[in-house]
């Protein structure tokens, strides 16, 4: 293994992707495999009266709730259960689950499933968060409809606003955005040596091990997941598939059979979770010096039908909504509100891309009504070592932002171009500068995912890897390879990392949250350090390594107060814009940006997923338009919901700053979702420039900047 441990290497998974010979779950085959369809709700809140089922051929079936094994439970369970497998006697969003058909022949069982009827009572849904908050059609959920409604206080904020000079006010928002993974939702169960065991792709094998058990009331040894080769996945597939498996599971159990369910694209796009819409209004008091002494800040995301994880997305929302700036006195309120949409959940960033975007643009705001210079405004309140969060934690490492600056504006020729494009002349430049905590939120490391690495040295002088983790596309197939051969002197293709098996690896915990690298990797590294202390030449030998967290990081769940993370990435983007006077259709003319990763593992992985995530940051500012009306998505197909390709946006030029972090793996932060965050408020900072208004709302397509500029 090379020294030099960011140098890049070959992917290990790059010839079986490229040439087509790695085998997704809609490649598998078994013997007697059965095709399922899911029964799903066409009302978004209502009573189910009957199911009218036709006659079935022989090898057909129908599954639903009625279906659940005695000992078994009708939850799907997740950080909370409050989704079932199937619905039971209400549907509280168009597309829910009511049942399974399965049978040998894929046409038949869509014939079959057309001809099923549901007869429903309507009840008054809610859509908007303005209704769920007024309660309309009674609650949803609880008596308030709200899954969480938390509560943070930073300094004396009440005393801040009593001395204020002058006090605006800001309201800022964020849409949906789907997945459009590269390969569809998929599993397949099946029965091997009288277990359920299924083959998934995902991002969590061992979630759905627990819900698979949780609802067929069987251990969680009797499970077995084997992770498939995964397609694509940025959060859409850490609790989804849980969804999908579970009633998988209760076909198996009764058929005897092995059952697949893929989605195809429309159905994904149309009923499973997107990244949750928000509204953050701001209170911000300045003294008489137009010097910022507090901020009351409200936010608020949609999180449709179930809770899934929106209460651990709500707090990384609201504790990003500070970001890189450290303001004396902070109240913030969050709340996860109940709506009948279909539920939202993970993508990529968890909540952090909400609350940056809506500071970042409240900041820009802020610089406009005042009169002054936006960056500069902003650097005023940037964090350093040893400045304060707003959970009252410690920012415990170098912060580089001023170097950063200056690299990206050097490379963007930044103040150039700000002093000669003059406001509402449709070109402008804009900038964002933003930081992202690694690994869970709070002490979900050691309190509740309490990751476990096992390395094993073999006889031949080779070594195996087995953690719960799954390569997705991010190279960690590759990283964690390269981590292992680093610290015991190997070739990284003597390290073996087969995709994983829950009967084989124990759990590393799941693959989100920017923890692949910067917690996992970092129990890779102190695992190998172990084995190659006991490992002899012809002998075998496994060990293992447990999470502990870093030293000097203290933190109350109850009142979720302290060090949130215990390290950040930190990242400034740049983005240059053009804006049509005629068909106010933007060109980007730029992107420039500058991470700090701590070490990158490898660069050309991490250079990936930089050009990767500000591409896709970029979609969610500018493209990707998803709209609910009455609960049912509007844009359902990759012709009407439009993404990104490499014909809409230049080359990016990307740099790192190198920030060792000493309890990652060689020096290594999270980066994955750092990556994404920036994009949105540059561009939309570059147009509000161009025309000269602020910009409140992404995406920013041209109706809505119809709308802005003519009022």
């Amino acid at each position: 293994m090379n020294a030099n441990i960011s140098k890049a290497v070959t992917r290990v998974d790059a010839e079986a992707k490229s040439t087509g010979a790695a085998k997704y779950v809609s490649d598998l085959q078994f013997p007697g495999l059965l095709y399922a369809r899911v029964l799903r709700s066409d009302r978004a809140r209502a009573t189910i009266l009957e199911v009218h089922v036709p006659p079935l051929p022989e090898g057909y079936f129908f599954i639903n709730k009625n279906d659940i094994p005695s000992g078994g439970t009708n939850e799907v369970l997740m950080i909370k259960k409050d989704w079932p497998v199937f619905a039971d006697g209400r549907v509280r969003y168009i597309g829910e689950a009511i049942g399974l058909v399965v049978g040998p022949d894929r046409q038949r069982v869509l014939e079959i499933l057309k001809g099923i009827e549901v007869v429903y009572e309507d009840l008054d849904p809610v859509f908007t968060l303005e209704e769920a908050l007024a309660l309309k059609g009674g609650p949803l959920y609880g008596d308030d409809n709200l899954y969480a409604d938390y509560h943070l206080v930073k300094g004396d904020p009440d005393a801040a606003f009593d001395a204020a000079d002058q006090i605006i006010e800001d309201e800022i928002s964020t849409g949906y955005q789907e997945h459009i993974y590269m390969e569809p939702q998929g599993v397949i169960g099946t029965l091997e040596e009288g277990k359920i065991t299924f083959y998934a792709s995902s991002q969590c094998p061992f979630y759905i091990r627990k819900a698979v058990a949780h609802c067929l009331g069987l251990s969680p040894d009797e499970v077995r997941v084997k992770q498939a080769v995964t397609g694509g996945a940025f959060g859409g597939k850490e609790h989804f598939p849980d969804v999908m498996a579970t009633p998988v599971a209760v076909a198996v159990h009764k058929i005897g059979k092995p059952v697949q369910l893929v989605l195809d694209r429309i159905e994904d796009i149309s009923f499973t979770p997107k990244r949750h819409p928000s509204t953050t209004r701001f209170r911000t008091a300045l003294d008489k010096d137009g010097k910022i002494i507090g901020m009351d800040i409200d936010v608020q995301i949609n999180a449709g039908a179930y809770e899934s994880c929106s209460l651990v997305v709500l707090q990384r929302a609201i504790f990003s909504s500070n970001s890189v700036y450290d303001i004396p006195n902070v109240k913030i309120r969050g709340r996860a509100i109940a709506t009948n949409n279909v539920p939202s959940d993970a993508y990529r960033g968890f909540g952090a891309p909400q609350g940056l975007f809506a500071v970042e643009m409240h900041m820009s705001h802020l610089a406009r009504q005042l009169g002054v210079d936006e960056l500069a405004f902003k650097e005023r309140y940037f964090t350093e070592k040893g400045g304060v969060t707003v959970t009252n934690g410690k920012i415990k490492e170098d912060v580089k932002l001023p170097e950063m600056l200056q690299k990206i504006k050097e490379a963007s020729d930044y103040d150039r171009k700000a002093a000669e494009y003059s406001r509402g002349a449709l070109r402008g430049i804009g900038i964002s500068i933003f930081n992202h905590g690694s690994g869970f939120t709070g002490n979900g490391e050691q309190a509740i995912i309490k990751g476990l690495v096992t390395m094993r040295g073999r006889r031949d002088g080779k070594a195996d890897l087995l953690v719960s983790n799954v390569e997705m596309g991010q190279g960690l197939q590759t990283t964690f390879r390269k981590i292992a051969a680093q610290v015991l002197g190997l070739p990284v293709e003597d390290v073996g990392y087969d995709n994983p098996d829950t009967d084989r690896v124990p759990d590393s915990g799941p693959t989100c949250a920017s923890r692949s690298i910067a917690v996992v990797g970092f129990l890779v590294q102190e695992c190998a350090k172990k084995l190659k202390a006991a490992w002899k030449p012809g002998e075998m030998v496994e060990v293992s390594h447990r999470y502990a967290p870093p030293p000097g990081l203290e933190w109350n769940q109850d009142d979720l107060q302290g060090d949130a993370y215990p390290s950040f990435g930190w990242g400034i983007n740049v983005v240059e814009v053009e804006v049509d006077p005629v068909t106010y259709e933007v060109s980007t003319k730029g992107i420039w940006s500058v991470f700090d990763v701590g070490t990158a593992i490898d660069e050309r992985v991490v250079e990936g997923q930089a050009h990767g995530g500000i591409i896709q940051g970029l979609g969610y500012a500018s493209l990707e338009k998803l709209e609910a009306v009455n609960g049912r998505f509007r844009q359902h197909t990759m012709a009407d919901y439009v993404i990104p390709t490499s014909m809409d946006f230049p080359s990016i030029h990307n740099q790192l700053v190198d920030n060792p972090y000493p309890y990652g793996p060689f020096g290594a932060k999270g980066a994955g979702e750092l990556v994404f965050d920036g994009a949105a408020p540059a561009y939309a900072d570059a147009v509000q420039w161009a025309i000269d208004k602020p910009v409140d709302r992404i995406p920013v397509t041209p109706e809505y900047l119809m709308e802005v500029i003519e009022g």
